[in-house]
């Protein structure tokens, strides 16, 4: 099994605390970013930041929908890190200045791919429609709390 990575990254127009707290309030911000994508949406514990427990269904593809029970941290300021305990997909959202009022939003997904054919597929195309739900969930997260 090879380990697979999708990354994406957007320059949000708010500053970096602001982006991080709305990341981190799964209880109210983060459901309202996610795109069409994301179903089933459910805050079990917590609901800002670390020791939150979050489950909800990502429909990757026509046929691919991932079952996601996520715990959060966050090991570092600007950092929060879900680790589903469904899979080994853990994905880290890193937020850091970029400029007056503005903040860089990298998020990266990490996971042991599949072996064989189906395994080159996925580490082919996977990252690739991963990144644009995050794109998507990080265009939404400006419109959100970016400065018009």
């Amino acid at each position: 099994m090879a380990q697979v990575e999708a990354t994406t990254e957007r320059i949000v127009a708010a500053d970096a605390d602001t982006v991080f707290d709305a990341l981190a309030d799964y209880s109210g911000t983060r459901a309202k970013v996610l795109p069409e994508q994301f179903s089933e949406y459910e805050v079990r514990e917590g609901g800002d930041g670390e020791g939150t427990l979050v489950h909800w269904k990502l429909q990757a593809t026509s046929k691919r929908v991932r079952d996601c029970l996520l715990e959060v941290t966050e090991p570092t300021d600007g950092e929060l890190v879900e680790r589903d305990r469904n899979s080994s997909m853990v994905t880290t959202w890193r937020v850091t200045p970029a400029g007056e009022g503005r903040a860089r939003v990298v998020v990266t997904s990490v996971w042991n791919g599949a072996g064989g054919i189906g395994g080159f597929f996925e580490r082919t195309f996977a990252p690739k429609g991963l990144a644009r739900i995050y794109d998507a969930v990080l265009a939404r997260l400006d419109a959100e709390v970016g400065k018009q």
